[in-house]
């Protein structure tokens, strides 16, 4: 009981510093813009601790459920370019994911509880019907926003390493778009513009599949069996 109320009175007083010394302003797309020859710069002359710190900010933005997760995806294609921002991104964005997740689970379940509490019942229903496929689609379609299922999500049965390496594989495609964008970061006036309403539909259909696919196999595995007795 002692250790949990340290880790929530901590997550408090981050969370508060972000907002009391107004951080925010940052981690917008105009700062990372009017930075990047700073941070290029620095980048030249000291990659591994750009690289780790880059890292540790990211996994604490995401595990505080911090504003700013799009802003530092961008900043790793800007920054890192492709492939090196890419990865980064996607470790850390999954590892911040999971500690957000866990702390909703274990430290704040209460209070998303209540807040989040009528969604809980139809998420947990297709959670115990579909599992990781559910958890795969929305995760794939990135009209939800990320923090929240990083909050919900940890309230519900799904088992942590599950939650991890599906939230992983999940954020990949919506996280190379990000990066790949951030590499092209000159040409960005606006994040609306960076997902167009073709990609998210793609998205959606990815995300479909694997729940359609699901349902065509327990189908047939039901068929085979009727015609069996």
């Amino acid at each position: 009981m002692r250790n949990r109320i340290i880790l929530v009175g901590v997550i408090a007083v981050l969370i508060a510093l972000f907002f009391y010394f107004d951080l925010g302003q940052y981690v917008s797309l105009e700062s990372l813009k009017a930075r990047q020859a700073q941070l290029d710069a620095f980048n030249q002359e000291n990659p591994w601790t750009l690289m780790a710190s880059y890292f540790v900010l990211y996994v604490v933005v995401a595990g505080l459920s911090l504003p700013g997760a799009v802003i530092f995806t961008l900043a790793g294609g800007a920054i890192f370019g492709l492939a090196k921002g890419l990865l980064l991104v996607s470790f850390a964005s999954s590892i911040g994911a999971t500690f957000a997740f866990l702390a909703a689970r274990y430290l704040f379940r209460d209070a998303i509880q209540k807040k989040f509490g009528d969604k809980l019942a139809g998420i947990n229903d297709n959670i115990e019907k579909d599992g990781a496929f559910y958890l795969f689609t929305i995760r794939l379609v990135p009209v939800f926003p990320f923090f929240l299922v990083n909050l919900v999500m940890g309230l519900t049965k799904i088992k942590t390493g599950v939650f991890y390496i599906v939230s992983q594989l999940g954020m990949l495609a919506g996280t190379a778009v990000f990066v790949n964008a951030g590499t092209q970061l000159a040409q960005i006036d606006s994040l609306a513009g960076i997902l167009s309403p073709k990609l998210i539909a793609s998205f959606a259909l990815l995300g479909i599949f694997p729940l359609v696919a699901k349902k065509l196999v327990d189908l047939l595995k039901n068929k085979k069996t009727q015609e069996t007795n």
